[in-house]
């Protein structure tokens, strides 16, 4: 785990914090003091100011300390500097009790702050804790030892047992299991493993015995990549946070000048009581304090980074999210985006007296002997059908062509296997063949002709199976209000069979990355704000011009990581609209909370320069305000659960 990220266990429930129960008591007392002098009953001056001021010092010690500090640098923009003034203020008019009240509930709301900090980030915290400290290791004798994972090399072969948080990233060399994985994907349902598989650090073996071989240090996990970049992105500060900041850069020193008026203009100009009005001009400095406006915007892009976390997509900076919220158009590359990118059989169609399932198992037979990705995929089909797959002899691959051989069950052992214009060098093809292959072109599918010496036996089509939830997804982005674009390198019939699939009408394809970059410049102008989303790797250009770039199935990818904004670590596409959707609500939450937080700030000004207020009002509607915008802004981490459950 990268030793610069700080983990501590967040403190879910604030009954159980112990400063929250004493600043509660606290408040409590001072609130019985206040009553009872707002009653006309105070505590004699000899017993009340030392009374009152140790409670100062022992509750606010930290806040007057940030103050001073502040007014010897002159660094009116400070919020401790204002509870400083109005609490110095207060104690000279001899309103000890309200000067208590003042630093006990501005305690209060500084520790709500944090805690609501702290749960916004727990779901980021929560990551960090999943990673073991110690791991089993077995040497080349056999023999097995636990270590510290700092002590753990590339190579070396990991022990897991059942129930065990896997350590670290690793490749299964030995055993079979089922795996946890949400913690890197946010899949709910664990997933197979054997032999070739990789496992995350992390995750959780839920059944049976795994060895596997370490193929990154611990610094260097997916989950180590995915804790240091969300980590990070909670300090990578939104355009609407950098702006409020710079308000209460300019805001602050203009309260004090307010606050300055207020106290001259009655008294000095209009001969009014200077007791009343410097109460009144404290009263401002106290309401006027932004802790709420402050807080808003940070508040509410933890738990929006942490929601996304937990669905499984990494957003690299809270920027992103208010960007993602305010997109126009997404951009989608095809293959392994709105396909899985695994060719699939959709059609055996034979010729003559050949059977579709002997021409299917006689395929399989020679291409069982090709690493091609359509190889594989004939020789799956079979197997899928439970074939008997035909044994051959003399396999020769022709580069970029196809594939002879001879098979030992067929009547007429040789055969060729490959694209028509191979199988037209080997053979004369019937039109009726060469027009079934451009029907299938125009389907967006992939064709491959089988021959034998008596001519063409068959064609096998293939296309890329397109993901289940694609076209729903295309549907709500739409409802949404986003245009969706397809940008491919792939040719236009497949392009165009897929597009038509999924619901997306403009298409863009035969595309080199360099193509796809100048698309997203042209979109960029037509829409202002453009999502790209594509594999991170050969998208990268397109990715780094758009406005947000996603990366698909990031998950173990290090360069997907880096190249994308948002990075999408299970590959599911409905994450896009959902995360448009939580974007939207992030920025409509963090305006609610300013403007909440704005309106009662102007409120208590108003009253203060009208004479109409008091410091425990202007108080205790701050720390009011405060509450609300962090329980607003904590229902970020509850969004979209319900939708997520369901499925």
């Amino acid at each position: 785990m990268p030793e610069t990220i700080e983990i501590r266990h967040p403190k879910t429930v604030l009954w159980q914090d112990r400063k929250f129960l004493w600043l509660i008591s606290s408040v409590a007392v001072v609130a019985v003091f206040e009553f009872l002098s707002l009653a006309g009953w105070h505590l004699p001056t000899a017993v009340g100011a030392p009374f009152f001021a140790g409670v100062i010092v022992a509750i606010g010690w930290q806040t007057i300390w940030k103050g001073l500090k502040a007014l010897a640098k002159l660094n009116f923009r400070s919020i401790n500097l204002l509870m400083v003034i109005a609490v110095a203020g207060a104690f000279i008019l001899g309103e000890f009790e309200e000067a208590a009240v003042v630093i006990v509930l501005f305690t209060l709301g500084e520790r709500l702050e944090e805690f609501g900090i702290a749960s916004s980030k727990s779901a980021l915290q929560s990551l960090a804790l999943r990673t073991p400290k110690t791991a089993v290791v077995k040497d080349e004798h056999g023999q097995t030892r636990e270590i510290t994972l700092a002590e753990i090399l590339i190579g070396d072969t990991l022990v897991i047992r059942p129930s065990e948080m896997i350590a670290m990233d690793a490749t299964v060399i030995f055993g079979a299991s089922s795996v946890d994985e949400s913690t890197i994907t946010g899949e709910p349902l664990p997933k197979d493993k054997h032999a070739g598989d990789t496992v995350f650090a992390g995750t959780l073996n839920v059944q049976g015995y795994l060895e596997a071989r370490v193929l990154k240090l611990s610094k260097d996990t997916t989950l180590a990549k995915i804790i240091e970049t969300t980590f990070a992105a909670t300090r990578t500060k939104a355009e609407t946070q950098k702006f409020i900041e710079k308000f209460s850069a300019f805001y602050t020193p203009t309260i004090i000048f307010i606050a300055l008026l207020i106290v001259a203009v009655p008294t000095l100009i209009f001969g009014r009581e200077f007791e009343f009005w410097f109460r009144e001009a404290l009263t401002l400095l106290v309401i006027a304090c932004p802790c709420a406006l402050v807080i808003s915007t940070p508040i509410s892009i933890y738990a929006a980074v942490g929601n996304a976390s937990s669905r499984g997509a990494l957003v690299k900076g809270g920027k992103y999210i208010e960007a993602i919220g305010q997109i126009k158009a997404v951009a989608m590359d095809k293959t392994r985006t709105l396909t899985y990118g695994k060719p699939k059989v959709t059609d055996v169609i034979s010729f003559g007296e050949t059977s579709r399932e002997h021409l299917l198992a006689c395929a399989a037979g020679i291409e069982s002997y090709s690493e091609h990705p359509l190889a594989q995929a004939i020789v799956t089909a079979a197997r899928n059908e439970k074939l008997e797959i035909h044994r051959v002899e003399n396999f020769q691959s022709i580069l970029g062509k196809g594939a002879k051989a001879d098979c030992v069950v067929c009547y007429d052992t040789h055969h060729c296997i490959g694209k028509l214009p191979f199988i037209t060098e080997e053979h004369a093809v019937q039109d009726e063949i060469v027009e079934k292959v451009e029907f299938l072109q125009r389907m967006g599918k992939t064709s491959i002709v089988i021959s034998s010496h008596g001519g063409v036996e068959g064609v096998i089509a293939l296309s890329d199976e397109i993901k289940i939830e694609s076209r729903a997804t295309i549907a709500e982005l739409k409802s949404l209000g986003v245009a969706t674009i397809m940008l491919t390198g792939d040719n236009h019939a497949p392009a165009l069979s897929v597009a038509q699939a999924v619901g997306i009408t403009e298409v863009k394809a035969e595309l080199l990355p360099e193509d796809k970059a100048d698309a997203i410049r042209e979109l960029l102008q037509k829409y202002g704000s453009v999502a790209m989303v594509g594999d991170g790797v050969n998208d990268a250009p397109a990715l780094a011009l758009s406005t947000v770039g996603v990366a698909m199935g990031a998950a173990g990818s290090d360069t997907a990581i880096e190249a994308a904004s948002i990075a999408i670590l299970n590959d599911r596409l409905e994450l896009i609209p959902y995360l448009i959707r939580l974007g939207r609500k992030t920025i409509s939450t963090i305006k609610i909370n300013t403007t909440l937080a704005v309106a009662t700030k102007l409120a208590f000004i108003i009253l203060a320069i009208f004479g109409l207020s008091s410091l425990a009002m202007a108080i205790f509607a701050d720390v009011g305000v405060t509450v609300l915008v962090i329980l607003n802004s904590l229902r970020l981490l509850n969004f979209g659960t319900d939708k997520f459950q369901a499925e």
